[in-house]
């Protein structure tokens, strides 16, 4: 079965928050949208509030998953992430992080915490 590059996405996605639900991470948000940006995953890490960026590559041809988080899709993330703040005045009083998860398959999940800086 050929998965086109939306469901590819989407099924990275699925197993991202497996791998770090497993780690003790607790789902808030799938996707969250904004006029400027998309968050792909918002968790809990203790009393810490979790943007995760996944990525998924088929080959390294073109680099990780990990390298096309340039400076611009930081820049998007860290719009979308003050948006919900914003408008989710609960979780305003965490400190919050910014984890990219990169694979080429299933078996291969890299978690980086603390990613970049906003």
């Amino acid at each position: 079965m050929i998965l086109t590059t939306r469901e590819r996405g989407q099924q990275a996605e699925d197993i991202a928050c497996n791998y770090l639900q497993a780690k003790g991470l607790e789902l808030y948000v799938r996707n969250y949208h904004c006029r400027r940006g998309e968050i792909d995953l918002i968790m809990g890490d203790g009393s810490t509030l979790v943007f995760v960026e996944v990525r998924y590559r088929s080959s390294s041809r073109f680099g990780s998953g990990a390298e096309t988080v340039d400076s611009r899709k930081q820049r998007r993330i860290i719009t979308a992430a003050t948006h919900y703040l914003q408008t989710s005045p609960v979780q305003t009083r965490r400190p919050a992080r910014f984890d990219v998860i990169f694979m080429q398959s299933a078996d291969t999940i890299h978690w980086i915490k603390d990613a970049f800086q906003s």
